[in-house]
């Protein structure tokens, strides 16, 4: 249960949606802020917890498989590997936000249905996009849980990989309404320095999957 607790602390680190979250925290109105970010974190929860029914099932369905492939030595090297390929993709990228963020704007300066839909799709390719997402599923299935403690497990599960893009979300109103508070500075100055700020949250997501994937071997 550790293991999927850590995994999905660390796919909270969703880099597209504390874009978005910061984006439209500067560019819209307090009031419509409030109202566009609560429909995009919110539709983007129920796309993780889809994404979380649809692969914690399919690995349970798999589950001897599972605690073969975890219980050796692939699993580790796995996540070296893709640890390696984020640290230089993010080293690649110094830190510069994705292209994607932009084209998300669009449909995110009103609130509406579409605003929902598009925090939904957010949510699934995050997470069906993501090394830790399945690694925390993978961990989640290979335990023994009864029916009810893997769908309270599979609803945590989606609110931890949530945690930080709310508290950042939640942070940002607080900077709206009071800017010289101790949180405002801190905001005011990740969001001046957002590529190091980004590009340091990269190497540190590959550096603890290399660990991670050391301590498997």
């Amino acid at each position: 249960m550790l293991h999927a607790v850590l995994y999905a602390l660390l796919d909270s680190v969703n880099a597209l949606l504390i874009g978005i979250l910061v984006a439209i925290g500067i560019i819209l109105p307090r009031g419509m802020y409030r109202k566009i970010a609560t429909l995009v974190v919110v539709g983007d929860w129920l796309g993780v917890i889809a994404a979380t029914a649809l692969v914690f099932f399919i690995f349970l369905g798999i589950k001897d498989q599972i605690i073969a492939v975890l219980g050796s030595p692939v699993a580790g090297i796995v996540l070296i590997v893709v640890g390696i390929l984020l640290a230089l993709g993010a080293w690649r990228s110094k830190g510069q936000s994705s292209p994607l963020v932009e084209k998300l704007l669009g449909p995110l300066r009103t609130p509406s249905l579409l605003t929902g839909l598009v925090g939904f799709a957010m949510g699934v390719i995050q997470s069906l996009t993501s090394v830790p997402f399945y690694y925390g599923l993978m961990h989640l299935a290979a335990g023994d849980l009864s029916v009810s403690s893997r769908i309270s497990a599979g609803l945590l599960y989606a609110c931890l990989a949530l945690s930080l893009p709310t508290l950042c979300g939640l942070g940002l109103a607080m900077v709206r309404h009071y800017p010289d508070s101790p949180a405002g500075r801190i905001f005011a100055a990740a969001r001046r320095n957002s590529t190091q700020v980004a590009l340091y949250s990269g190497y540190a997501v590959a550096g603890f999957l290399i660990i991670m994937g050391v301590v498997s071997l």
